[in-house]
């Protein structure tokens, strides 16, 4: 017995319909970046590493690297997002300001424990400004991991800071009327010596 075409074409659509669900459903992609900024040489300023939609973080580890002679980084703290979740083990890495890296900054939730989801810091970096220019902010061997220890699929993207010369500052108009003040007074002292 044949299927009408009409029947026939039902069915196909109807099959189609229940598989497109499930192959529109994805897995969450988290993005893991460092911040930007727009900074004076000589100021100190934190830059966070941010994570935006992960789910069920339980444990991270990466690198960042930077241009050392922009940038001095000064310290490593770890950011708000993991303790949102419990208890944590932070460890800020070891900074070296002559190749440019802070290398291995971790951080894990202790004990049997679901893992933080949403958006949030991971850790903040406090850096100086040592000269002009544009420094890159690259991320580097980044681990993610959920609470049964899975890796997280993850995006990264680098960040920058643009570091500037402070605007050269001129003498307040009371001090340039005391300048000429003194050098027209100096001119008078010696005409009449």
């Amino acid at each position: 017995m044949r299927m009408p075409r009409e029947l026939a074409s039902l069915v196909v659509i109807s099959a189609l319909a229940m598989c497109i669900p499930s192959l529109l459903v994805a897995d969450a992609v988290a993005g893991i970046s460092p911040g930007s900024a727009s900074v004076l040489v000589g100021q100190t300023f934190d830059i966070p590493v941010n994570i935006t939609g992960v789910t069920d973080l339980f444990a991270f580890q990466f690198d960042l690297s930077y241009d050392p002679t922009i940038l001095e980084l000064l310290n490593i703290s770890e950011g708000a997002f993991l303790p949102t979740a419990g208890a944590t083990n932070f460890i800020p890495g070891t900074i070296d300001n002559t190749a440019g890296t802070a290398t291995a900054t971790a951080d894990a939730l202790s004990g049997f424990v679901p893992g933080a989801s949403g958006n949030g810091d991971l850790a903040d970096f406090e850096f100086g400004a040592l000269a002009p220019g544009t420094s890159a902010l690259t991320l580097a061997n980044v681990t993610l991991l959920d609470s049964t220890l899975s890796p997280i699929a993850f995006n990264a993207t680098n960040g920058q800071v643009i570091s500037t010369l402070p605007e050269p500052t001129s003498l307040p108009v009371p001090c340039v009327m005391l300048a000429s003040t003194l050098l027209v007074a100096s001119k008078f002292r010696k005409r009449a010596a």
